[in-house]
């Protein structure tokens, strides 16, 4: 949402996201309640049920709608200067970075989603896989465009045989050094056959 504030220098296009976000704030606070509110074995109650759907949902629409606007405004001021800018660069690498950030994560929160409102077990590794995947898009999104100041050829999303060939002669610069490997193993016999 910061970014998206940044990049169109307007209130008026984050009003919506931000909705969003307290809504699931929100939803993100109340769940937890009706979960210790519960009764038995099964902290999903109906409510909260509702809460955490409510949370998934709220997320992954802050999150496509901030990216999208954020990459449209990109592209569009793109479009603007490309026919009047005396060099060659582009911005284009950018909005890739950051649609390939947010398909990533949006992929995992609507995975996450449809989970969690079948009834699938499958939410659980989700779950744990969220957080990782949080921190792989932001520090994905800060190497890719670190990686295109530093390099003659911008960002590349596909790695071509190009690509692959330079990387190839730029390893050629640290020799391999032979490894030496040993495996030992131990077996422990407690007399049962």
């Amino acid at each position: 949402i910061y970014r998206c504030y940044i990049v169109w220098q307007s209130v008026w296009v984050i009003i919506l996201p931000t909705m969003l976000w307290c809504g699931s704030s929100v939803a993100a606070l109340i769940a937890p309640y009706y979960a210790s509110q519960a009764t038995g074995g099964n902290i999903y109650t109906n409510q909260t049920a509702q809460w955490v759907a409510a949370l998934f949902a709220l997320t992954l629409s802050t999150n496509l709608i901030s990216s999208g606007l954020l990459a449209y405004r990109i592209w569009t001021i793109e479009r603007k200067v490309s026919p009047i800018r005396a060099t060659n660069s582009t911005m284009m690498p950018i909005v890739r970075v950051l649609v390939d950030a947010a398909i990533m994560y949006s992929a995992a929160l609507f995975t996450i989603l449809i989970c969690f409102v079948c009834a699938n077990d499958a939410q659980y590794i989700m779950l744990d896989m969220i957080t990782p995947i949080i921190s792989i898009t932001f520090y994905m999104v800060l190497i890719r465009l670190t990686l295109g100041k530093t390099t003659p050829n911008n960002l590349p999303t596909v790695y071509s045989s190009e690509t692959y060939e330079r990387g190839r002669r730029n390893s050629q610069q640290y020799p391999m050094k032979p490894l030496q490997v040993h495996i030992s193993q131990w077996t422990q016999n407690d007399g049962m056959e």
